[in-house]
């Protein structure tokens, strides 16, 4: 399949958040590319939600200007107030940040050195071994702040990501990305993100890419279930599912009802997340990214924001009710520092005894030790 490649002019590139996002830590986010050649079977950057143009997998806009854009964006004298405290996220949802296009005209090199110049702290997700090439950089971005490398696996088993990853390193040449990362003391994590309902999402099939992620080393394991959204994603993954095995096509018809968000029924997304929480609590992986990532980045209120956000992620996946999710979504709106409010916190909205308790220890120590204890446990 022939790569077709269309340069365009953008108008911006940092892209700001509504609040700081839990998962990855971030406040900004990038799309350097647009269309991604690694040409994922499931990834929904193929549904029409995200005009994407050309043929997804095989056409790619590249965004020529974008480190002159970026520049002019992160440049001080020109800002009114200062950037969010958080990392900046190298890659989005539409293109691998190092697809292999990234090669020829190393967009992405060039903005981490840009990143490096400015000392803020970077988390990449990417399914390529190129990164490696920038090592040099991600370490100095380290020394100075932090930086994060994730890759995202469906599972390390090499047959299938051969048919549903066909632009992508093999698994094997992914972890040993990742050793040679951690071998660099460049924090890594793992983003098993998606798993391939009845193909990647059984017991054995999760055991033994969380085995294997905990023999590379990984820091975290971020879990997620598969999104399938009705028009062009929908019909290019089961054509392609077809080939693997036609029968399970009536299985996807009886868990995707099709919703907007192309969500699996609620039963089926708790199944996978109580197996995925037992493994991980067999291999002693944090399921989130720990704090000791991002203690000393963030400002405060998104300190506690995020904690909570985890807090609440983490007895869900026990089965249990949270009241943290509301308390995190009531102070992500609130502007002024929460340690003004360190003897009014019972006053907010969503927060009791508990809750008010957790915040507490979380401005005075920048942790907790409850939600430590939930991280691996």
């Amino acid at each position: 399949m022939a790569l077709v490649v269309k340069e365009i002019e953008a108008k911006s590139i940092l892209r700001k958040y509504k609040k700081i996002d839990s998962w990855f830590l971030s406040a900004y986010g990038m799309n350097l590319y647009r269309g991604c050649t690694h040409n994922c079977v499931y990834c929904d950057g193929r549904a029409e939600r995200y005009y994407v143009d050309g043929e997804f997998g095989k056409d790619v806009s590249v965004k020529v200007n974008a480190i002159e854009v970026l520049r002019h964006e992160l440049d001080p004298k020109r800002k009114r107030s200062p950037l969010k405290p958080g990392y900046i996220m190298v890659g989005g949802g539409v293109g691998d940040s190092y697809q292999p296009i990234e090669e020829t005209y190393q967009l992405t090199r060039k903005t981490l050195l840009l990143l490096s110049e400015r000392k803020l702290p970077v988390h990449i997700l990417t399914k390529s071994t190129l990164v490696k090439r920038d090592v040099d950089i991600l370490k100095k971005i380290n020394q100075r702040n932090k930086a994060i490398v994730s890759f995202s696996f469906s599972s390390t088993d090499e047959v299938i990501s051969r048919l549903f990853e066909p632009g992508v390193p093999s698994p094997q040449k992914r972890l040993e990305t990742i050793s040679f990362l951690k071998e660099n003391n460049i924090a890594t994590g793992l983003f098993l993100l998606p798993v391939i309902p009845f193909v990647t999402d059984d017991l054995e099939m999760m055991e033994k890419t969380i085995q294997d992620a905990k023999n590379v080393g990984v820091d975290f394991i971020i879990f997620g279930g598969m999104t399938i959204k009705e028009g062009k994603q929908k019909e290019y993954f089961l054509n392609i599912l077809r080939r693997y095995d036609p029968k399970l096509e009536i299985k996807y018809q009886m868990i995707y009802p099709g919703n907007k968000w192309g969500g699996a029924i609620p039963q089926y997304y708790n199944r996978i997340h109580l197996l995925f929480n037992t493994l991980m609590k067999k291999y002693n992986i944090p399921k989130r990214i720990p704090p000791e990532f991002f203690k000393d980045i963030l400002n405060k209120n998104d300190l506690v924001v995020v904690i909570l956000e985890h807090l609440d992620y983490l007895l869900k996946l026990e089965g249990k009710k949270s009241p943290f999710g509301y308390a995190a979504h009531t102070i992500s709106q609130i502007h002024k520092p929460l340690s003004t409010l360190l003897n009014d916190l019972l006053a907010i909205k969503g927060i009791g005894k508990t809750t008010g308790k957790i915040i507490r220890e979380i401005l005075l120590t920048g942790t907790s030790s409850y939600y430590e204890k939930l991280l691996k446990g």
